[in-house]
């Protein structure tokens, strides 16, 4: 039985992993609203719309010009192939590992959040460096994402003290920088333990 679990698995992990990257792919191009439509991009829509507007309709957490329902597909996805991942490599799977997919989870969703923040800023930054327009459609969407969350991280970090823009622009790049990485390090750190748990 363990000799055919273990490829089987190998397979449904490598599948899912795909399927995740395709899932990414369609989602980033869902920020450019004016793209062109194709061949390509319809049959991205047709293996992946399905899947998302499921979650869609389950969940519905939209934050302002944000759907996050999508980001918790992607969470079921990354526990899914955790899962497989564990069981092409052991054969099987006790307490220690499933607690450890499930913080592996979480941090894949915070991540993902954390990552998707940072490529905000660092847009917003680049253009504000450079003095592109912000007024086509996409720069828009960027600098009303980049305006919120630089005020949440900015009262954060400094309260009610003004700071200026840069100044507060590279704060907040610079504290979810190391929020993701010092987060990365530490889950790895903990699954780690975790899956060497005896349970």
């Amino acid at each position: 039985m363990d000799g055919i679990i273990r490829p089987v698995a190998g397979l449904l992990s490598v599948i899912i992993g795909m399927y995740s990257l395709v899932i990414f792919f369609r989602l980033i191009l869902t920020w450019f609203p004016g793209s062109p439509r194709g061949r390509f991009t319809d049959f991205l829509a047709r293996i992946t719309d399905p899947y998302l507007d499921w979650w869609r309709r389950k969940l519905n957490l939209r934050a302002g010009y944000m759907d996050l329902s999508p980001l918790a597909g992607i969470v079921a996805l990354s526990v899914a192939q955790t899962v497989c991942s564990v069981l092409s490599r052991q054969g099987k799977i006790g307490l220690g590992v499933m607690l450890g997919v499930c913080i592996s989870a979480l941090w894949s969703a915070v991540s993902f959040l954390l990552v998707f923040c940072l490529i905000i800023l660092i847009l917003r930054f680049i253009a504000y460096l450079s003095s592109a327009s912000i007024y086509s459609p996409f720069w828009q969407v960027i600098d009303k994402i980049s305006r919120s969350l630089l005020y949440r991280i900015n009262r954060i970090m400094f309260g009610k003290r003004l700071v200026s823009y840069k100044v507060g622009m590279l704060s907040a790049i610079a504290a979810l920088a190391v929020l993701w990485i010092g987060g990365g390090i530490g889950v790895r750190i903990l699954t780690g333990l975790l899956y060497a748990l005896p349970l």
